[in-house]
């Protein structure tokens, strides 16, 4: 059985006010190719379809449009779970009559989980779908008394280990497994680690497929793994390759797992130096159409730095000055550090607005007004 394992999709995500939508287009073509090229038997995403609970429509169009290609026109079966950025509801709409053509949406846990049984030449694999479920949630929909997340798992998958009978299993999850390594693009689960599960709750399944984290990463053991997100969706990201995570399951459930990379319309890069060299720079970049973070060691001031950068980088989106603040390797930002470079910085300014130095005769009138305004005597 081979079966490719994604998660973290966030379609309809926006970054600093600007869609991704080409972006993730971009870079689910590559999963369609995959799909097509290894000969998939079955795509899973484990959670956060979407970005938000109610996506807005050129993100639905998006879905659909990926679902006909890989399911209708490809038809390979689809194994959807909801993530604590879906609306489960929603996600779920028509679930049952989807069902029938191979797309499996796992929106709410049930009693018993909601599961799929694919065959290959060895026989049945089991797909066990277990969408977000907060404590709250659980004991809701399940009628268990469970108070932490790590309950609430554990009674899902004991639901779900209850229903293997003697089959390969694998569990599509949407959860914070200790230990993992986060980035600053996740919504926390709860506060104050409350969220995090153990990996040997999935010890008995063949693999466990989990989505949450962004990083691609596996905890303790090889078969437990998080395929990361699609795409980068925060700065925090900038180091880590994104992938698909493609498993081969023999016909003792023994896995064989190949990470293949995915290659993004524009990448998520910081970049650090000083104003005049990133400009010089900037015209021979070839990944100066990426989404930037710039952060600049200048200690003068500069005229409209984010305006003449984006001349050169149009998708500059964020930018940091913190030589303007910094003394040695200490970070200061008390009023009296900007107090001593007061004068200094609106030397710099004048000279970047008119080309000249200022004169003593001006340097003397400007602190007098920086005495006064200090003083309070001036509004």
């Amino acid at each position: 059985m081979r079966f490719l394992h994604t998660s973290d999709w966030h379609l309809g995500r926006q970054f600093h006010n600007i869609s991704l939508l080409e972006d993730q287009r971009h870079v689910l073509e590559q999963l369609i190719d995959i799909v097509d090229d290894r000969q998939v038997d079955a795509l899973l995403v484990s959670g956060d379809v979407y970005d938000r609970s109610v996506p807005p429509a050129g993100a639905v169009s998006l879905l659909d449009d990926v679902i006909h290609r890989i399911n209708t026109e490809l038809g390979v079966p689809m194994l959807f779970i909801a993530g604590n950025h879906d609306s489960a509801e929603r996600l779920g709409f028509g679930a049952r009559a989807l069902a029938r053509s191979g797309i499996h949406i796992m929106g709410q846990p049930g009693h018993p989980p909601a599961s799929v049984a694919l065959s290959d030449d060895a026989g049945e694999v089991v797909f066990f779908g277990l969408p977000y479920a907060d404590p709250v949630t659980v004991r809701h929909h399940l009628g268990v008394d469970v108070h932490s997340h790590e309950q609430a798992m554990s009674a899902l998958l004991a639901q779900a280990k209850e229903q293997i009978a003697g089959r390969r299993s694998v569990v599509l999850a949407h959860c914070f497994v200790d230990g993992g390594v986060e980035s600053e693009s996740e919504r926390p689960l709860s506060v104050g680690g409350a969220d995090r599960v153990p990996p040997t709750l999935f010890e008995p399944f063949e693999y466990a497929a989990l989505g949450h984290l962004h990083a691609p990463q596996s905890r303790q053991w090889p078969h437990v793994r998080y395929s990361g997100s699609l795409l980068k969706y925060s700065f925090s990201e900038e180091k880590q390759h994104k992938s698909a995570t493609l498993v081969d399951m023999d016909a003792q459930g023994k896995c064989e797992i190949e990470k293949i990379s995915l290659h993004p319309l524009r990448d998520m890069r910081i970049l650090e130096g000083h104003f005049d060299e990133l400009l010089a720079q900037g015209g021979s970049d070839p990944g100066k159409e990426d989404y930037l973070l710039i952060r600049l060691l200048d200690t003068h001031a500069i005229h409209e730095p984010m305006h003449r950068l984006r001349d050169v980088y149009p998708n500059v989106l964020h930018l940091e000055r913190p030589g303007l603040l910094c003394s040695g390797e200490r970070r200061e930002t008390s009023r009296e550090r900007l107090a001593v470079g007061e004068l200094p910085l609106f030397e710099d300014f004048y000279r970047q607005m008119t080309g000249e130095e200022l004169q003593p005769q001006g340097q003397k009138l400007v602190a007098g007004i920086l005495d006064r305004l200090h003083a309070g005597e001036v509004d």
